[in-house]
């Protein structure tokens, strides 16, 4: 398969500190690939970038052929959890996720209902957001990076917030987004996640990117 992002040569200084050094990796369609390292090693830039939230000081991103700054500002048809998902505080889950989808008008609230659902939450909930539980939010900012259906999902820990029995269902969901041929970059603390979803996995420290598995069944 093809690599759907294609990183070259990436640095980023922020405020004459580097935050990513030299980064140069291709993730391959169809595949989870994982991104380790400690808080402040920069798996959350290197996602922001890959999204065009933040421009890059040097080197090129490519996502799906187009290059971020170049030929898009943002990638198109990608689905995205980075830190803590932002929500209207006294607004439902359903409510806040049938407006966002109206900002691009692709998807109706079927799709919003059906993407709830798949996640664990129920969609006629009246409760507003602000009483809801960590891995409630957690669960809804799930349903909101995958309710249009995107190739690409960046996912920055996703499983904060969930008991035991919600990141194995976050599991099982993942693996069945990958069968269906979606392409999947995730950041996590935990290990077992890690081994369980990933196919390839990469390091981040200290703004330097190691491949430390180039295959699910190649680990060095």
């Amino acid at each position: 398969m093809a690599d759907i992002i294609e990183i070259k040569g990436v640095c980023l200084t922020l405020k004459k500190n580097e935050i990513l050094k030299d980064v140069t990796v291709s993730f391959e369609e169809g595949k989870i690939h994982g991104l380790i390292g400690r808080n402040g090693s920069g798996k959350t830039m290197l996602m922001k970038c890959i999204c065009g939230f933040i421009h890059t000081t040097d080197g090129s991103i490519t996502v799906a052929g187009n290059e971020i700054g170049k030929d898009c500002d943002f990638p198109e048809n990608i689905g995205i959890i980075i830190e803590t998902p932002g929500f209207i505080p006294h607004y439902s889950g359903i409510r806040n996720l049938k407006l966002l989808a109206g900002l691009n008008k692709k998807i109706g609230t079927d799709k919003v209902k059906d993407a709830m659902q798949m996640v664990g939450l129920d969609p006629t909930l009246k409760r507003s957001v602000k009483h809801y539980s960590l891995g409630m939010r957690q669960r809804l900012g799930l349903a909101q990076a995958i309710m249009e259906d995107p190739e690409l999902l960046i996912l920055d820990e996703p499983f904060n917030g969930l008991d035991k029995e919600g990141v194995a269902d976050m599991r099982k969901y993942l693996l069945k987004l990958k069968d269906m041929g979606k392409t999947i970059l995730i950041a996590s603390h935990s290990a077992e996640d890690i081994d369980i979803l990933c196919d390839t996995v990469c390091e981040m420290d200290k703004g330097r990117l190691t491949v430390i598995r180039e295959s699910k069944n190649e680990i060095q």
